[in-house]
């Protein structure tokens, strides 16, 4: 849902409270929808994908980067959706492992997901969410065309690799686990370009990033409120 997504946000202002969001959606119909229910179905989804909300930190951080980087807005958008999304998420070693060039096996997409939800889904539900996926991944840049669908490698922004560095901190990375994370194996990209486009995020104001006997370290204090911070250092 990457240009309603956009659409969204552009509507609203960085600070926008929630309710901004459903009566831009629902009332103005920024996304263009032509009935009601298309317009509550599509609030509903984009919550549930993104959030739509600043006093969740994950879409805050989402807003805050959105402004800084304008090319790195489909990666962020994947990026927060596979946070939310255990679905999609369950994919993405479908799309990590394939060769740039490679013809996307719609079956593999199929079975990850199926795997994932031990037949809670029906098959039409499960191909349903393989069309999406196979969609969301195009939209992010990591597959092209229609039909067919080939892998492509993406190349992520310092912005987005702040945030994919941020997401690894959250889920209880540290130190160079950062850059082989989950979360960096997304970016398509070697460590030490990530630790490169790091720095540059450092020049951007938006890490702390020293380096030291081949250790890196990042601090994410500038993205971070008190409260935040906080809480992670607490679960973590």
């Amino acid at each position: 849902m990457l240009p309603e997504l956009a659409r969204a946000l552009e509507e609203c202002p960085i600070q926008a409270a929630r309710e901004r969001y459903a009566e831009a959606i629902l009332a103005r119909n920024c996304l263009g929808k032509r009935t009601a229910a298309t317009r509550k179905l599509s609030l509903q989804r984009l919550r549930e994908l993104y959030g739509l909300d600043p006093a969740i930190p994950l879409f805050r951080l989402l807003r805050l980067l959105w402004q800084a980087e304008r090319s790195g807005r489909p990666l962020l958008a994947l990026l927060t959706a596979l946070a939310r999304d255990p679905l999609l998420r369950s994919t993405a070693e479908v799309i990590s492992r394939m060769q740039e060039g490679e013809e996307l096996a719609r079956q593999q997409l199929t079975d990850a997901i199926a795997g994932s939800v031990h037949g809670r889904l029906s098959s039409s539900t499960v191909d349903k969410v393989v069309r999406n996926a196979a969609a969301s991944w195009t939209q992010s840049g990591h597959l092209r065309g229609r039909g067919r669908k080939v892998r492509q490698q993406v190349q992520p922004t310092p912005a987005v690799t702040a945030f994919a560095l941020l997401l690894a901190h959250a889920t209880g990375t540290r130190g160079m686990g950062f850059f082989h994370s989950f979360w960096a194996q997304i970016l398509d990209s070697p460590p030490e370009s990530l630790v490169q486009q790091a720095i540059d995020a450092r020049r951007l104001g938006l890490l702390d990033v020293t380096q030291s006997g081949g250790v890196v370290e990042v601090s994410f204090a500038r993205l971070l409120t008190p409260k935040e911070r906080q809480l992670l250092n607490g679960t973590h």
